[in-house]
């Protein structure tokens, strides 16, 4: 959710809520910390850890022994521990103590995936965040910057006469973790970060270091990008970079049935670098209405000076916003009404002079501006709850129907949807590739009880998602929750058999190993 919806939708629901001051603190509060919600994740036993073979160096623990969870709070495993990574060599000390004791490694960073894709039960897990090193090189149009490095540090170094070519809309991940799911974001014509790319340093599980590129250890390349951090440890990365340009943003609201010839128009227009479109949670119009967003390079604006990063401000007030809307079909529906009709009325422009233009005219950005927002209003501390994303891949041409099926199968679940959107993908061409041509995803963020029953009901809302994609001939998105069976993966993704081969081939001792591989590899084992 764009951080101009959740501000004017927040004013209008807090008039409507009138005197229940004390009602709603509740929903806007900060969290005290992350949220341990037990775990759903299926029994996945620990590999039989062994007195070491010799004599190894303790690594820089943060923590021994002990439980890690993520982002959807319903993942908590037991650990060998947590090491903080603060250079190469200690990630090499990590790997040789692992390797002597039998234990699997994980690479870890913000641990948004969310089905234990950073750790494993009794395994060793590196916490990468402190290998966040940022250097820009302008001559080559590059960024050389540690695996640990987030979005958000990233841009500052770049702003404000360089962008990120390719990320999430984002700016929490860290370089590490959006390389190891091949991610994607509003640039529709730049692809994954795959295609932004010119190197990564690994660590194999030797502990020897090797460049891979589309030129370089080409086909370890494939799997490295999208490969769930099962062949290496990614050190850093080089990455190309654009410049920061000067967008108009622009906006149209129109039928979903008329997204498709719409966006045709957007990807013929050349000036058009960014876009995305939301679409309605209201039960009413339920995925029936989108708004288009859209941002346009026009040549002139260019000279116009870029002001600073500004961190999201009212977080409480958004965060308030998003939890209300978890509430009923009624500010459901509210939420969707003022992001129709009131939300460019106060949109923040950030580029010189676009203050001065009027109201619901385009407003002025720099490229950096879209995807500076650290999304603090998503945490809350309510008890018993969580927020979990999905994403959807579909043919194209196969959209609708697609998004057809999906309002169909929220319906019959009563899923508390609280954003969908829709972003563009090309045909990415990584060994576990979640668009195999060009397709749309569609991104569902949903509200589910942590008892019993909401894991449950979510399971069958989840397993019949992947089924109407899989019907459509599109594939689901694997950085998150287990609720998936085997059969499912193999439908969705053919070719996971050759990548868990592949995996044994360059990691034949398994050192390498996460929850999501311990739960699906033995499936596909012969």
């Amino acid at each position: 959710m764009k951080r101009r919806t959740l501000l004017v939708s927040a004013s209008v629901i807090a008039l409507v809520a009138g005197g229940g001051v004390l009602l709603l603190a509740p929903l806007a509060a900060d969290p005290a910390g992350p949220k341990d919600c037990g775990t759903v994740l299926p029994p996945i036993p620990a590999p039989l850890a062994h007195a070491p073979r010799a004599s190894t160096p303790q690594p820089p623990w943060s923590q021994r022994g002990g439980t890690v969870n993520d982002a959807s709070c319903l993942s908590r495993t037991p650990v060998a521990g947590i090491v903080a990574v603060k250079s190469e060599k200690d990630v090499a000390d990590a790997l040789a103590y692992a390797r002597a004791r039998g234990l699997t490694v994980s690479a870890a960073g913000v641990k948004h995936s969310m089905g234990g894709q950073a750790f494993r039960q009794g395994g060793l897990v590196l916490d990468m965040r402190g290998l966040d090193a940022v250097r820009l090189d302008p001559a080559r149009r590059t960024v050389t910057v540690g695996a640990g490095a987030s979005w958000h540090r990233i841009q500052e170094a770049l702003h404000p006469h360089f962008a990120v070519k390719s990320m999430q809309s984002t700016d929490i991940f860290t370089v590490g973790g959006s390389i190891s799911v091949n991610a994607h974001g509003m640039d529709h014509r730049a692809g994954a970060i795959m295609g932004s790319i010119r190197a990564i340093r690994l660590m194999r599980a030797d502990g020897g270091i090797v460049t891979v590129s589309r030129n370089e250890n080409g086909d370890l390349f494939r799997y490295v990008v999208g490969g769930y951090g099962l062949f290496g440890v990614i050190l850093s990365a080089e990455l190309e970079i654009v410049p920061n340009d000067v967008y108009r943003s622009d906006r149209a609201l129109v039928a979903t049935r008329d997204f498709p010839a719409l966006f045709a128009k957007i990807a013929a227009d050349p000036a058009i670098a960014l876009t995305y479109a939301h679409l309605s949670t209201a039960p009413g119009t339920l995925l029936d209405e989108a708004l288009v967003y859209s941002y346009r390079r026009v040549r002139e604006d260019q000279g116009l000076e870029r002001a600073p990063l500004r961190e999201v401000g009212s977080t409480r007030l958004r965060r308030l916003t998003v939890n209300l809307s978890k509430h009923g079909d009624v500010l459901r529906g509210l939420k969707w009404w003022t992001e129709k009709r009131l939300e460019h009325r106060f949109e923040t422009c950030t580029v010189s002079r676009a203050q001065a233009m009027g109201q619901g005219e385009s407003c002025l950005v720099s490229r950096n501006d879209p995807m500076h927002d650290s999304v603090a209003y998503l945490r809350n501390a309510l008890p018993r709850e969580t927020d979990i994303l999905q994403e959807y891949f579909v043919p194209r041409g196969r959209l609708l129907p697609f998004l057809a099926g999906m309002k169909a199968v929220l319906r019959a679940h009563r899923a508390n949807l609280l954003n969908a959107s829709i972003r563009a993908v090309g045909a990415e061409d990584n060994a576990l590739s979640y668009a195999p041509r060009e397709a749309f995803s569609v991104v569902l963020y949903l509200n589910q009880k942590t008892d019993r029953d909401g894991n449950r009901r979510m399971a069958g809302l989840t397993g019949a998602l992947i089924d109407l994609a899989s019907a459509e001939g599109g594939r689901f998105f694997l950085p998150y929750q287990l609720h998936y069976t085997p059969a499912q993966l193999r439908r969705a993704y053919p070719e996971i058999g050759t990548f868990f081969a592949a995996r044994r081939r360059w990691d034949p001792d398994g050192l390498f190993g996460n929850s999501w591989s311990a739960r699906y590899a033995p499936a596909f084992s012969g």
